[in-house]
């Protein structure tokens, strides 16, 4: 019995039978064009509940459907607006929960779209993938069963416990950061790296819920801590190449720690963070890893090379260039995803504000497989600054992992 038959046949078990109507088809990444076939569906069939059965990608859709349900009069334009504080923001989402109640089961890994303020909707005209957040697009109920994660193919596995790894990263150095969400991307991170292997390679079930857990965990971290530039070029990389977004997040990552790691080129303070704090927070979690990590130096060094290691235990190509991206495709758009990325919504809250000439750089980097900022961590040692951690060989040849599979929707 499949996913969507077992949700079925629990639902008609009800003493007042359900009346249902099933959506299915959505497309990883999914499209303002598919969440609005979705809104034209539940305004013919009117329901009361909506479950989002599926992947990150579903319960995104799930998400914008049950806006523009509830609200038809919303305009995507507005609903993308950046903000620096999700509670103080110029436009305010509309409440929902009057018509109908969101129920999420998660049957990936990846997103923790089923506990998160967050969709992310493609705007399949301009190949740009926009992160909409509100409190308001949060699941009234969210179902984490592991059984619904037994039979995840290997390649879904490896992006999506990826996607997870730079969830609790980039929450834990956030500029939004708490004693809170720090608790909760920190487990997230551990999980990772002690299941993750185990879940690709044999598929065991303890690792595959521990795996599940985390990416709750996970994504109740970067709900409230928010997340930076590695899902800001994710984001763009993904929209314009087609590249699965766990896997842009794992290839990028490395190379966005060692940046992170320098010294700001302009630094702007928060109420949680009036120094830089990247180097150190970085350092911490090497150090909770059970990495060498006696100084910050050591702990990004660590923590970069422990990326590396896993990213290669699971098959992800170390570059663009390994994944089979055109290298002067790529590099012709570079500008264009820079300024992109810099106008992303998770940019904000990144630790070190970048200069679009740095997002150009990395994605550069990530490329061709480039030691991280050599020549920045050059100049950083020549004024005695904090440096860059040392990577002595370009990263290794991993074979590409396959392609992601699609996911159901049951409402």
């Amino acid at each position: 019995m499949g996913h969507l038959e077992k949700v079925r046949y629990h639902l008609e078990k009800r003493p007042v039978r359900p009346v249902l109507e099933v959506f299915s088809g959505v497309e990883p990444d999914p499209s303002l064009d598919l969440v609005l076939q979705g809104r034209d569906l539940m305004n013919r069939f009117q329901p009361d509940t909506i479950i989002a059965l599926g992947g990150g990608s579903v319960i995104d859709a799930a998400k914008g459907m049950w806006l523009f349900y509830e609200h038809p009069g919303v305009e995507f334009e507005f609903l993308k607006l950046k903000f620096l504080d999700i509670r103080k923001r110029t436009y305010k989402y509309p409440k929902l929960g009057r018509k109908s109640r969101l129920v999420a089961i998660p049957t990936t890994s990846g997103s923790g779209s089923e506990v998160t303020a967050f969709a992310v909707i493609t705007d399949r005209g301009r190949d740009i993938k926009y992160p909409l957040a509100d409190y308001e697009l949060t699941p009234d109920v969210a179902i984490i069963d592991p059984d619904l994660v037994e039979t995840l193919p290997r390649s879904l596995v490896a992006d999506t416990g990826l996607d997870v790894l730079a969830h609790g990263i980039e929450a834990f150095v956030s500029v939004m950061a708490s004693d809170f969400t720090d608790a909760l991307a920190l487990k997230a991170i551990e999980l990772v790296f002690q299941y993750l292997p185990d879940s690709w390679h044999s598929g065991g079930r303890e690792a595959r819920e521990k795996l599940h857990n985390a990416a709750a965990i996970a994504g109740m971290a970067f709900t409230n801590a928010f997340l930076g530039i590695n899902h800001s070029l994710a984001h763009k990389v993904g929209g314009e190449f087609g590249i699965p977004h766990g896997r842009a997040n794992a290839i990028l990552l490395p190379y966005v720690i060692a940046y992170n790691a320098g010294l700001p080129t302009k630094f702007v303070s928060y109420p949680k963070y009036e120094h830089h704090l990247a180097p150190e927070k970085y350092r911490r979690i090497a150090a909770h890893l059970g990495l060498p990590a006696a100084s910050a130096d050591e702990g990004v060094h660590s923590l970069i090379e422990a990326v590396h290691g896993l990213n290669r235990s699971l098959g992800i190509p170390a570059t663009f260039a390994e994944l089979g991206v055109d290298r002067d495709l790529f590099l012709s758009k570079l500008p264009e995803l820079a300024e992109k990325a810099f106008e992303d919504q998770c940019t904000t809250t990144n630790p070190r504000l970048p200069l679009i000439r740095e997002l150009e750089e990395i994605l550069r980097q990530s490329y061709d497989g480039l030691k991280p900022f050599k020549e920045e961590r050059a100049k950083a040692e020549r004024e005695d600054r904090f440096h860059l951690p040392e990577l002595d060989q370009q990263l290794p040849h991993s074979p590409a992992a396959g392609p992601l599979e699609g996911s159901t929707l049951l409402q």
